[in-house]
């Protein structure tokens, strides 16, 4: 192409893809004028004409306005400052996309309602600021006047989903749920019978204390993820090397700085899994349709939190729910041996 040489319309259009009324559009709303008009009203154009009509074509199939090209050809704005722009623009119509397929999935789901259509499109739309009401209501209403340990309540709070500025559809597919699960009256009261029965009873109450809670999730976590590997791997419960990592997770728990039950460690803790197991099997015997029914009503409300965070849920050592009859079983065969019997005797 002859950096001198003047082309007409129609090859014009040809070299640029464009058609021969969208070149003439162009010239007429000044944004890339003819570079010579002949006598006879013909259009001619010269290679910055052409090069300025290809950016046009480009940044018109990515939805630039016009206003926004005008500028960058006028040189009020550069390419970079005016691709900034449209990146904004392109990534909130790409988040309000995800938004609207994130509604469309569940209410497929759910075989929804025009009204359920509604508000789970006011969900998806809420700001940070009201999103972070909706899960302080939640848990006001939980845990007030639930008799926890100093302290557990607002450590219960602190698991909280932050949904990410860009997140992802799995991301606003768990927070559609969680926002609607939380309103629910079901649900909140099932999350509060089951902190008040698991976390109420002097097994629970002694769980929940700050020593011990550091020793759950710090000291004693490299034990019980051998504990897990054994189970992953099928070893019955009474096996001699699980016994041998049940007497050293039990001796590793600080019990000198909690309140005292009656009965040895062992036992203790054997009742502590078996009680969270029978909440488990309560939730399942609601039905399959009941909207917790695979697991109890606080864990998924964990299990959400983690997919909006988008941080693994806490580790079970299984394709399932935390092995909690087969710990259980662990910790009654030791209590029953020289180590549980020589607990109860001191």
């Amino acid at each position: 192409m002859n950096d001198t040489e003047l082309y007409p319309i129609g090859d014009v259009a040809r070299r640029t893809g464009l058609s021969v009324t969208a070149v003439r559009y162009y010239d007429d709303a000044g944004i890339v004028p003819a570079t010579e008009v002949t006598e006879a009203g013909h259009r001619l154009y010269d290679v910055t004409a052409i090069a300025r009509l290809e950016l046009v074509r480009t940044l018109r199939e990515l939805d630039t306005g016009l206003d926004g090209i005008r500028q960058l050809l006028d040189g009020q704005t550069d390419l970079h400052g005016l691709l900034a722009a449209h990146l904004e623009i392109v990534e909130r119509q790409s988040r309000a996309l995800r938004a609207r397929r994130a509604v469309l999935r569940t209410l497929l789901k759910q075989n929804g309602t025009a009204d359920r259509a509604a508000l789970l499109h006011r969900l998806a739309s809420l700001s940070d600021e009201e999103r972070e009401r909706i899960i302080d209501t939640f848990w006001t209403e939980v845990v007030t006047d639930l008799d926890l340990t100093p302290g557990h309540a607002d450590r219960l709070r602190t698991a909280r989903p932050a949904l990410p500025e860009d997140p992802t559809t799995a991301q606003l597919e768990a927070w559609l749920e969680l926002a609607d699960l939380v309103q629910d009256e079901e649900f909140r009261r099932a999350v509060r019978t089951e902190l008040r029965d698991t976390y109420g009873t002097p097994e629970g109450r002694f769980t929940t204390t700050a020593p011990v809670q550091h020793f759950i999730h710090e000291k004693g976590a490299p034990i019980m993820e051998r504990l897990l590997a054994e189970h992953r791997a099928g070893t019955p419960a009474d096996a001699p090397h699980v016994q041998e990592l049940i007497d050293a997770f039990v001796q590793a728990v600080p019990w000198d700085l909690a309140p005292q039950p009656d009965g040895s460690r062992r036992a203790r803790l054997a009742r502590l899994y078996s009680q969270y197991e029978r909440l488990r099997e309560a939730a399942q015997q609601e039905g399959a349709d009941h909207p917790f029914a695979a697991n109890p009503a606080h864990d998924r409300y964990l299990s959400l939190v983690a997919v909006i965070n988008g941080t693994p849920p806490a580790d079970t050592g299984t394709d399932g729910p935390p092995p909690f009859t087969w710990l259980a079983a662990a910790l009654s065969a030791s209590a029953d041996g020289p180590g549980g019997a020589a607990e109860a005797a001191g």
